[in-house]
């Protein structure tokens, strides 16, 4: 508790505007205070491991680039997230071209003219699937017609398909270069998996070895990471299974020790994208002596005020070493 203050128009940089917040005490200003001071506390301990989640749509939009410097950053040791950001940031790097639009447009006219919307983003259908579906099936093909490996898993996958992409603003290359492992406990469901199913049909057309890749490969790994931390910081941007299977596994430390919410989803219909840090403690997703923050705000507008309030506090920072997972060429 404090008092509020009185801030003025006389912000000039980033830390003016965070302090700004501060001053006006209340509703989500305070909200993005708060989660700026615990997640420069949490960033400060070298005995944290922090866990990101972030929901597809998102990387269909500028952030993209913002959260792979972020973790160029090393501001993250753990990523985990939806099939959809495989999609969207490989068929970017591939040359697909997203573009700005409205929400307010005909559906079936962007059909009849080849476009996919997300929101209010366009992409032609030409730079989303079948770019996606070449990159998957050029990265299998290395990987088990000439490398003879056919059990693999996400996790690993992910990391080579960094190798491939040539795109300093891909979370993927980001991930790759830091040695930060992606999570995606899904995988199937999106133009990713289909097109590991797709090779597959091909090599049993053709009568060549198909590749098996095994989810429960990464849920070993994420299990010894959770046990090899000490202390637990979750950033969840959005909800669905990405957000889910951040608090689920860390139920197994106790929970969390630090929790950043950025939602726009409600609690009242029950549903996991909408509960608040406070029901996650009746899970032992967090500790009830965890230090939250819950910011109910478009994470468009939250994350490039956030990860540049850190960024300019902290500059970089040395990441945890994960000594469990093993790193392929």
């Amino acid at each position: 508790m404090y008092k509020i203050g009185r801030p003025t128009c006389n912000i000039t940089n980033i830390e003016e505007l965070l302090e700004a917040y501060k001053q006006c005490g209340g509703y989500n200003a305070r909200s993005i205070s708060d989660a700026a001071n615990i997640l420069i506390e949490a960033l400060s301990d070298p005995e944290v491991t922090v866990l990101m989640s972030f929901t597809a749509n998102l990387v269909a939009t500028g952030l993209r680039s913002l959260i792979a410097d972020f973790v160029k950053r090393g501001f993250v040791d753990v990523i985990i997230t939806t099939a959809g950001t495989l999609d969207h940031d490989i068929a970017q790097a591939c040359g697909g071209e997203y573009l700005s639009y409205t929400f307010d447009v005909d559906d079936v006219y962007l059909r009849e003219k080849g476009y996919h919307r997300i929101g209010n983003i366009l992409v032609k259908v030409e730079h989303y699937g079948p770019l996606i579906e070449k990159f998957v099936h050029n990265l299998l093909n290395k990987i088990v017609n000439e490398e003879g490996i056919t059990h693999i898993g996400v996790r690993e996958l992910i990391y080579r398909a960094g190798n491939l992409i040539n795109d300093q603003y891909s979370i993927i290359k980001a991930c790759h270069e830091m040695k930060v492992p992606i999570y995606v406990p899904g995988f199937v469901d999106g133009a990713f998996g289909t097109a590991i199913l797709t090779f597959n049909e091909l090599q049993r057309s053709r009568g060549k070895p198909r590749i098996l890749v095994d989810v429960l490969i990464d849920e070993r790994e994420l299990m010894e990471i959770i046990y090899e931390s000490k202390k637990l910081l979750g950033i969840v941007i959005g909800g669905g299974i990405s957000k889910h299977h951040l608090i689920w596994w860390s139920q197994f430390k106790d929970g969390l020790d630090y929790a950043i919410y950025i939602t726009t989803a409600v609690e009242w219909d029950g549903s996991l994208s909408g509960a608040r840090p406070r029901e996650a403690i009746s899970w032992h997703k967090i500790k009830p002596t965890a230090r939250t923050a819950f910011i109910y705000a478009d994470a468009t507008i939250v994350l490039p005020i956030l990860f540049s309030y850190i960024a300019t506090k902290l500059k970089n920072r040395v990441r945890r070493t994960l000594e469990c997972l093993k790193w392929t060429p």
